[in-house]
């Protein structure tokens, strides 16, 4: 054996970096294990990252109690203090921060901040980092579990844990490799996402506009007069929009945002990824458990993908470092006391989001109707924009 370690965390994305520097501290001996380098992410103060998060008010607390959030340049993060969503019949329903008694719904921050405000705890919190390498096999049994690492080069190392989380997103390795399988459910859509500068302010206003031909429109609000936009189409329009040149795909998203923020220029290049469901029968196994997009899969219409990892790191670390006289962090009763303290939240936020994406894709005029009118009734309540607000801000 190469080394015995209480956890390996395989996956060093966002969720994987919070999560190994917050099991340190819980006391446990930790590597975390990347089949690419784990390296400060190049940063160019004049570029913008396509890939940008809301994170929400719980993760941002959670990200401050670890010590990255105040890592973060100011300069690059923005509130989003309302959120208008517009129906595809005319129906608007508006959610403002003040009225949930929150300083912003949302923050919009770049991955590669992110990234580089956690890489700094990994290795201050004494977590072994085991970078470009690919996990070869696992073999779990009742008292540990074995890895076998595949280094460059074609030699191989063993790694023994008592507790492997997977945390290497949508095609986790480790999820397969532990049976905890489901097939993903395509939504038929991808996400097209770009940046652009705008000629009008956005005033910290996230905008999204539910279109009739099925697509969701998001545009978050980024430091200045920029945006950075999600649209989920139809595989065939997201095909088009990606095949169109810069000025022309500018043109395109201003038109479909009504020109609410007039002309638009494209700042980065965009870019484009299938979406899909994935709801698992379980997400823990023997000496094995799941967190991020490698446990679940959800539609990105409110942005909650990265905040239900963040939970699941939160909760997966409180369990742990509360284990009491279990000391053995791969116990059955510590993961079962996980995976109960997750399933209500994440069944939650896939039931609204799921729900959504069903509700506005068929184009029956009497759902459409329905489905307008529920809208402009929830804006009318504040209880029950509260309600449905609720889980996002967690």
């Amino acid at each position: 054996m190469s080394g015995d370690f209480d956890v390996a965390v395989a996956g060093a994305g966002l969720v994987g970096m919070a999560l190994a520097p917050a099991l340190a501290r819980a006391g446990l001996k930790v590597a975390l294990i990347d089949r690419g380098p784990v390296a400060a992410p190049e940063f160019d103060a004049d570029t913008w990252d396509t890939r940008v998060y809301a994170i929400s008010p719980g993760s941002a607390t959670f990200l401050r109690s670890l010590g990255a959030w105040q890592m973060l340049p100011p300069e690059r993060i923005e509130a989003i203090e309302t959120m208008h969503v517009a129906g595809d019949a005319g129906a608007t329903i508006e959610f403002s921060a003040y009225e949930m008694g929150e300083r912003a719904l949302a923050w919009i921050v770049e991955e590669r901040a992110l990234r580089a405000a956690l890489l700094p705890l990994v290795f201050a919190s004494g977590v072994d980092v085991i970078d470009s390498v690919a996990l070869a096999s696992l073999d779990n049994t009742p008292e540990g579990v074995s890895l076998v690492l595949a280094e460059q080069g074609g030699s191989e190392r063993v790694l023994a844990a008592r507790l492997v989380v997977g945390a290497d997103g949508a095609r986790s390795w480790v999820r397969q490799a532990a049976g905890l399988t489901a097939e993903p459910k395509s939504y038929g859509q991808s996400g097209v996402v770009a940046n652009f500068a705008c000629e009008r302010g956005h005033h910290g206003v996230a905008r999204q506009w539910f279109g009739a031909d099925g697509s969701i429109l998001a545009w978050l609000p980024l430091p200045g007069r920029r945006i950075s936009m999600v649209w989920s189409a139809p595989d065939a329009m997201a095909s088009q929009l990606m095949a169109l040149d810069a000025p022309a795909l500018a043109t395109r998203v201003a038109a479909a945002g009504g020109h609410a923020l007039g002309e638009l220029t494209l700042i980065t290049a965009a870019a484009a990824f299938p979406l899909a469901f994935l709801k698992l029968p379980a997400t823990i196994g023997r000496r094995v458990a799941l967190v991020g997009d490698a446990a679940h899969g959800v539609h990105p219409l409110a942005g909650q993908g990265v905040n239900l990892g963040f939970g699941d790191v939160e909760a997966l670390a409180a369990v742990l470092a509360e284990r009491g006289p279990a000391t053995d962090p791969g116990a059955p009763v510590l993961l079962e006391r996980f995976a109960r303290r997750r399933a209500g939240p994440v069944l939650a936020m896939q039931t609204v989001t799921d729900g959504l994406v069903r509700l506005f894709g068929p184009s029956d005029p009497w759902l459409r109707t329905l489905r307008n009118t529920g809208l402009t009734m929830v804006d009318r309540v504040p209880l029950l924009k509260r309600v449905l607000a609720q889980p996002a801000l967690n």
